[in-house]
């Protein structure tokens, strides 16, 4: 056991320094499967379409469960991708494979993934539409899940036997039509709901990406003994589901009392080893890099590019969901900044590989308590400077030091975006507006929806611009923000939209009398 565990500190996963690539070309090293031709015409079937559709007279054998199936019927292709430096002059020769474990470049900077392009372009927008359009709703695996029904753009040389998913993606994108038209004079707002997921948040579309690459690597006996993520909630659930579903050790660094118990008792109930420390999320970020650069343990952050790739294909879904019509705006959270540049990545790909002809443009939210972008943009994009993160209901983008600031200027000024921001009152007010036209959306939401507000009142968005505001977790994990508000429980906050319960004596004149008031109010105000 000794001897064994010398190997695994000793091993190369320690090194700063991985293997270097030069940049002849953009092929993955050989993969264990056999490349089938890639046509170049769209008259040609798309290759999965032959075995997506089932019906009842060819169903799979009774002994073989989907992942025998997509094991029997598997193709393979010319695609591939690797890591390259975020950012990096063309003429850089500098990149690696997926299978290394690297998280920075030479020079210290971010990685991105970048795919063959050359090889995506040899088929057309329509190919690649009608074959993302024909793996939604099926149970073929793996092509259920939102993520991996665009396999090719997201992680084209796993073996489909490697993937770990709980068929996440594929999430609701809603007209809120009320809250558009009572609140805002719009008649085209649409709520993306990523919360709507595995484990409640948007996190689910990034995990399952790093822990299928993760569990690829296991098998390849690369000397990874578990994953580890700094985390404000939701990625620790993600990352703790993920891992117990493919068996793999997961530890979990979490601020101390700062995250809602519905929050951390995912990663407990899912079996995760979670250190709760006396610090912010950027103390516990800088813990988490210092000890994966020590111990074999894959860091699952978003510093790791492999999560951007599943987070993109949101921005994919809100282009399928409109039949692959673009909307005018979208409007994503920010704390760590890594979704923003994911949602950009994913409509320039679009763009790019000619499934749609434009982007929409891009808006960030911010908490006013953890502001350090909105700050950024608001100096005109000078000098960047972290910010000491105030205590804020959106609690899982109270960051004020991003790792991906770099990523989140690049999406924004490449998308003509913008930054706005939300003070506490504002947040919570916003999503108590929201959540009383029917919805039940979480704080960071409320950002979302606020930003939104203060876009629409300075006329910058009009009546008729459709725009999406990204819900980036579900309002079930933020209850007790929630009785606090409707209660009147928040210091300094007049939570104007509070709907507190009504105490009534137990006869029935006094009930009687509450509901013929109520009544009453209700029809006054119509």
């Amino acid at each position: 056991m000794a001897a064994a565990s010398s190997i695994i500190f000793r091993s190369p996963f320690l090194s700063p320094y991985p293997q270097l690539h030069h940049q002849h070309s953009l092929k993955s090293p050989t993969h264990h499967f056999t490349p089938i031709k890639a046509t170049a015409t769209s008259d040609d079937p798309p290759a999965a379409l032959a075995q997506t559709p089932k019906t009842h007279s060819h169903r799979r054998n009774a002994d073989e469960n989907i992942r025998d199936e997509a094991r029997r019927l598997t193709s393979s292709h010319n695609f591939s991708a690797r890591y390259v430096p975020f950012g990096a002059d063309p003429s850089s020769d500098e990149w690696y494979s997926l299978d290394e474990i690297v998280y920075r470049s030479r020079s210290g900077g971010l990685l991105d993934v970048q795919h063959d392009m050359d090889a995506l372009k040899k088929f057309d927008g329509q190919y690649w539409r009608s074959l993302f359009d024909s793996r939604v709703g099926k149970t073929t695996w793996p092509y259920g899940s939102g993520v991996w029904s665009k396999k090719e753009w997201v992680l084209p040389g796993i073996a489909s036997d490697d993937i770990v998913s709980a068929f996440e993606g594929n999430s609701n994108l809603f007209w809120a039509e009320r809250f558009g038209k009572q609140f805002l004079g719009m008649n085209d707002l649409w709520v993306k709901h990523c919360g709507i997921s595995h484990t409640g948040s948007f996190k689910d579309l990034g995990m399952t990406v790093l822990v299928s690459q993760v569990n690829r690597l296991r098998k390849m006996h690369k000397p990874v003994v578990g994953v580890g993520c700094a985390s404000t909630g939701d990625t620790s659930a993600a990352l703790s589901a993920y891992c117990a579903s493919a068996g793999i050790p997961s530890i979990v660094f979490l601020p101390a009392n700062r995250i809602s118990m519905a929050q951390l008792v995912q990663p407990i109930a899912n079996g995760a080893f979670v250190l709760s420390i006396d610090t912010d999320f950027d103390g516990c970020m800088q813990l988490i890099r210092e000890v994966t650069a020590e111990l074999p343990i894959y860091l699952a952050n978003s510093l790791n590019s492999l999560r951007l790739e599943g987070q993109k294909t949101a921005a994919i879904e809100i282009l399928q969901q409109f039949d692959w019509e673009v909307p005018d705006w979208v409007i994503v959270p920010g704390g760590n900044l890594g979704n923003i540049y994911a949602f950009y990545k994913g409509f320039h790909m679009c763009r790019e590989l000619g499934l749609v002809d434009r982007i929409p443009r891009l808006v960030c939210a911010q908490a006013a308590n953890a502001n350090p972008l909105y700050l950024h943009y608001k100096s005109g994009w000078k000098e960047f400077k972290a910010v000491k993160a105030n205590t804020t209901f959106a609690s899982a983008i109270q960051i004020g030091d991003p790792v991906s600031i770099d990523r989140a200027v690049f999406a924004l000024k490449n998308s003509n975006g913008i930054v706005e921001e939300a003070t506490e009152e504002e947040l919570m007010d916003a999503m108590a507006q929201a959540d009383s036209t029917g919805m039940f959306i979480c704080p960071h939401t409320g950002v979302a929806l606020t930003a939104l507000i203060k876009l629409r009142n300075s006329g910058v968005i009009k009546p008729t611009d459709r725009t999406v505001v990204v819900s980036t977790a579900h309002g079930l994990k933020f209850t007790q923000s929630k009785i606090d508000y409707h209660s009147h429980e928040i210091k300094d906050m007049a939570c104007r939209y509070a709907n507190p319960p009504v105490p009534v004596k137990a006869d029935f004149g006094s009930v009687m009398d509450v509901l013929k008031r109520y009544l009453l109010s209700k029809n006054s105000n119509k």
